[in-house]
């Protein structure tokens, strides 16, 4: 795998964990370092991880791990973005500390990396060099989440239930996307 389709992988997959990132920053009143750091660090390490995992897994798990991987990321992003959309309208506020929690970042994590695992598992039947190209993704996802965090943070700061409920709108269209994505080309090729 080249520099170029490795860069263009690393940008493809970091898209959903940007998007949740410009989520969390529309949900906080003032962005501080340390949660752009932390968006970075979740979102970055999952999108190394999951790939490096899917390589381990190689073949023998494929077909299970496609077949459901939709189905994990539309329940997680669904789940969440509901929650959201549940306090918006309520007009309830999470606390800011809440709203970086290891509980909510793991699951956003998850579920915008398990297109990652299924890279990985692909890594596995490629000539890549498995440790620079998932620091090469790990890396470029850090950075784009770091920089989500901050512009979510400068659009949505006067208008905070909106932003809310607008983030839970996306992630729950996130979700529906990523199934209908892997539904419609699961009928194409069946």
């Amino acid at each position: 795998m080249s520099l170029p389709e490795l860069f263009l992988l690393a940008v493809g997959l970091s898209m959903d964990a940007f998007a949740v990132s410009v989520c969390k920053g529309l949900s906080l009143s003032r962005v501080e370092a340390k949660h752009m750091f932390l968006a970075g660090l979740y979102f970055g390490g999952f999108q190394a991880g999951m790939p490096a995992l899917g390589y381990l897994l190689g073949l023998q798990f494929q077909d299970t791990i496609v077949a459901v991987d939709h189905w994990i990321a539309f329940f997680l992003l669904g789940f969440i973005g509901l929650d959201m959309v549940k306090d918006a309208v309520g007009g309830k506020e999470e606390a800011l500390d809440n709203s970086f929690a290891a509980k909510t970042m793991v699951a956003l994590a998850v579920a915008t990396s398990i297109d990652a695992l299924a890279v990985g598992i692909t890594f596995a039947f490629l000539q890549v060099r498995l440790l620079p190209a998932v620091s090469f993704i790990g890396m470029t996802t850090f950075a784009l989440s770091m920089a989500g965090v901050k512009a979510g943070n400068v659009f949505g700061s006067r208008c905070r239930l909106r932003a809310q409920l607008a983030g839970g709108v996306i992630l729950m269209l996130m979700g529906v996307r990523i199934l209908c994505e892997h539904l419609l080309e699961h009928g194409r090729m069946g």
